[in-house]
């Protein structure tokens, strides 16, 4: 099976189960969103999100995809950055194998604070913008991630730490664990994590936006 299509009640949750059915990590796959989730009028007349996902190699034009969807995601937030009155600069970086539209105060860092908003919420609500944004523009999947003063990039850190942590203790118990609510960004740090482990496995379960994480040993 080369290539296959998924529904689920978002993009995130297509992907991942058709990743999980062709057995592949997302580096491996060429995904195409064919329709995007819509809720209907009390229900009525709703449509899930269908994605196809195809098994390619590791493309030579991948990085060319990506460095086209960060000028789009570029666009498309100082565009924003100009309409709420802003006082930013902005620029596309990559760290990491990760590209991320940066977002830096040049003045109040009572701005920034508020772009990011408790625990990152708003961030994440900035995030899904930008995803439906690039996804309306390019018919792909989104790869870009937006950052204000570095602040993703430090909970990246902290949550590659704690999935260790946590696959640690599963390998060390047998017992499985379950994280925390994450967004579809941060399980997928959890699932490359967790898979630097021989012997564990993770899948998610829930509904958004509680979906989380478990982790679990193989064939338990």
């Amino acid at each position: 099976m080369e290539e296959i299509e998924r529904s689920a009640a978002s993009v995130e949750e297509a992907v991942e189960a058709a990743l999980s059915e062709l057995g592949i990590s997302e580096q491996e796959a060429r995904i195409q969103i064919l329709q995007e989730p819509r809720g209907g009028f009390l229900g009525l007349n709703s449509q899930p999100a269908i994605v196809k996902v195809r098994r390619v190699a590791p493309p030579a034009s991948q990085e060319e995809d990506v460095e086209e969807q960060g000028e789009v995601a570029l666009r498309f937030l100082e565009g924003l950055v100009d309409a709420v009155g802003l006082d930013a600069d902005l620029d596309v970086a990559s760290v990491e194998g990760v590209t991320y539209v940066d977002i830096w105060s040049s003045a109040s860092s009572d701005d920034m604070a508020l772009l990011i908003g408790k625990r990152g919420h708003t961030l994440d609500s900035l995030q899904e913008l930008l995803k439906s944004h690039v996804q309306r523009e390019m018919g792909e999947r989104c790869h870009v991630q937006v950052d204000v003063e570095d602040y993703r990039k430090r909970r990246r850190s902290r949550l590659i730490q704690h999935a260790r942590g946590a696959a640690a203790r599963v390998k060390r118990s047998g017992k499985p664990e379950t994280l925390e609510p994450m967004t579809s960004y941060e399980r997928k740090l959890v699932h490359d994590t967790v898979a630097e482990t021989d012997g564990l496995e993770t899948m998610s379960e829930g509904e958004e936006p509680e979906r989380r994480v478990v982790i679990r040993r193989v064939g338990r």
